[in-house]
Parts: structure tokens; sequence; C-alpha cells
């Protein structure tokens, strides 16, 4: 009964991961890998022993994220680390599929994208993968490829992530889903940041206003900040980058209203390159470009992540 009110709480933890401040998921997450790693000390079974590798994975998994969301990428990388060994002992690929994602992503994350395809590659070769799983280690994939100007590259990338609308599924990511899933909106919203990287205005407003038709086709309940709020970023600076300011204030409008406890590091380095890019000396000078400057930086000033110190040199390059 233990071991099925695991399963339980890791699933919904993972479901409500976009509703629950990164803080609570952190501490929740936290309780649930030092519980399954006292009943791995305790049980000889077999059995019991795959179910508690799987469970600590998840959740070694789910901290991994919610450690880079709050800023700290050396403790993301730790747990990414044992997700992936986690998966090794149980032989589970999509687990080790989404935890070299994580590792990839912030390999890219922290200047080392060359890096970062190797390790989304090494994470498509896991057997047992969804096409969801596939899908987003591709546009995982194609970040790497932006961060070197790789264009051709970055592009086939795409479309491999785009074309990947098999029916195949597997249990982590179809099944469970929530932060592990990796939808359409998830996959345009990928995809309009390697453009940003490529500097592709035009292909970034495209697709970050698809990320944000296809979240807002979504229930009320189903709709998260950690979708949205990067859409409208890009969208932001994608529309800053063609010189319309009123129309990247107007995308930011709902993100300047996010509450001080949702502003992950995603969110942060997305309106700080926004907030870069009104520098240009096109815009040089301009009341507009300032005021926006100056609410861009009045909001990330009380990131979680930037008062905990947390960096990502790489993270959305100009």
């Amino acid at each position: 009964m233990t071991l099925d009110q695991l399963d339980d709480d890791l699933a919904q933890l993972s479901q409500q991961y976009g509703r629950i401040p990164p803080s609570g998921v952190f501490e929740h997450a936290s309780y649930l890998l030092k519980l399954s790693q006292t009943m791995l000390d305790r049980t000889r079974s077999p059995q019991q022993q795959t179910r508690l590798y799987y469970v600590a994975g998840q959740a070694s998994a789910l901290l991994a994220a919610v450690c880079f969301d709050l800023g700290s990428l050396t403790a993301a990388v730790t747990y990414a680390r044992s997700a992936s060994q986690y998966g090794k002992a149980v032989n589970h690929g999509p687990l080790q599929g989404f935890a070299y994602g994580m590792l990839a992503f912030m390999a890219f994350w922290d200047g080392r994208p060359t890096e970062a395809v190797c390790l989304a590659k090494k994470g498509l070769a896991f057997p047992g993968l969804g096409a969801t799983t596939r899908r987003r280690l591709y546009a995982i994939e194609a970040r790497g490829h932006g961060h070197q100007r790789h264009d051709v590259q970055a592009q086939r990338a795409i479309r491999d992530a785009l074309e990947e609308t098999g029916a195949d599924r597997d249990e982590l990511h179809d099944g469970i889903g929530g932060e592990f899933a990796f939808d359409d909106a998830r996959t345009a919203m990928s995809n309009s940041t390697t453009c940003l990287l490529l500097r592709d205005a035009q292909g970034a407003e495209e697709l970050a206003s698809r990320a944000l038709e296809l979240h807002n086709e979504r229930r009320t309940s189903d709709r998260w900040f950690v979708i949205s709020a990067p859409a409208a970023s890009n969208l932001a600076r994608a529309r800053i980058m063609a010189g319309e300011i009123e129309g990247a204030r107007e995308a930011l409008r709902p993100v300047l209203k996010i509450p001080v406890q949702w502003r992950g590091a995603g969110m942060l380095e997305r309106l700080t390159a926004a907030r870069c890019e009104l520098t240009h000396p096109a815009l040089r000078g301009a009341r507009s470009a300032v005021d926006l400057a100056e609410e861009i930086e009045e909001f990330t000033a009380l990131s979680p992540a930037r008062r905990l110190g947390g960096t990502s040199p790489l993270a959305i390059e100009g």
C-alpha cells in the first residue's frame, strides 16, 4: 500500500508541477525521494526494489527540473545524474531519456552546446521511448545546435521534433505526464527559442504565437506559467528584434504580472535577453524602449533564481 501511495504521490506531483510554486515542489519531491531511499534500505524484494528505484528516479528527475527553476544549476545536474542512474538500475529507457534531456538542457545553459547535442542524441538511443520522449529530445538537440549557430542542423532537429507524431507511448512521459509531458505547445515554445538563437525573428514569432494559442486552448486549470511565460517572452523578443516595441509590451503584459514565487530561471533569462534587445542602436533613446527595459529590470530583480545567486551565461544568447 505504501508503494502504491508513492506511485500516486509522484504522479500527482508531476501533474501539478505547473500549479505548485517551485519551493513547494522541491519540498514535496525531496520528501518522496528520502522516503523511497529509506524503503530501499528496508526491503530485499526484487519487485519492491524495482518499483522503489523507479520512484526515486522520478523524484530525482522532478528535483532536477525544480532546482533549475530555482537557479541552482549544480544541484539540478546532480539530481539529473541520479535520475539517470536510477533508470539504469532498472533498465528504464524513458526515465534515462528524460534525465539525459535534462543534462543536455543544462549543458547548453552552462555554455557547453556541443556536449548538449551529444547528450540529447544519447538520450534518443535508449530503448522503449515513445514519440513524446523523442519529440522532447529533438527539440533540446535543436536548441544545442541553435547555440552553436548551426542553422541547417537546428532546422533539421526542429523538423524531426515536429514529425514525431506517432502513437507509440511510454508510461513516464504519456502515462504520468505533467512535467514529464512535452506536448505541441511546449514543442512550439522550445522551437521558438531555437529560432531566436538563429536570429530568425519571423520564425520565432510564429512559433511563440502558436505555443500561446495551443496553451490557451487548455482548460484554465491546465495552463502553466512554465509554458505561457517563456512563450510570451519569446514573442516579445521576436517583436523587439523587428522593432515593434508596443507589440512586445503587449506580449509581456501578462508575464510582468506573474507573482514573485513563479519567476524561475528560464523566465528570468528570456526576459533578460529581451531587455538586451532593447539596447540595439536602432532603439537607443526611444522612450518606449527605455520604459519597457525598466519594467523588465524591476520584474527580474525579485526573481528567486536571482536572489539565490543563480547564473546561466548561455541560456538565451543575443
